[in-house]
């Protein structure tokens, strides 16, 4: 029992394929270490810096 060689289009799909899979691995990794630095950071998100939000300036006490 043989097999049929490999056709060049399936040869091509796979290099395809594994570039466009490489290039979700990368964003997927870019992502995770963003968000990882982000929490070990331990900022807010507030440009404030932990000072209330206030509305107007005339409006506060």
């Amino acid at each position: 029992m043989s097999f049929k060689p490999e056709h060049e289009i399936h040869r091509r799909r796979f290099s395809r394929n594994l570039g466009v899979g490489l290039c979700l691995a990368a964003f997927v990794m870019l992502g995770f270490f963003l968000t990882v630095e982000k929490v070990t950071r331990g900022n807010p998100m507030n440009a404030l810096q932990g000072k209330p939000f206030v509305a107007a300036p005339e409006a506060a006490p």
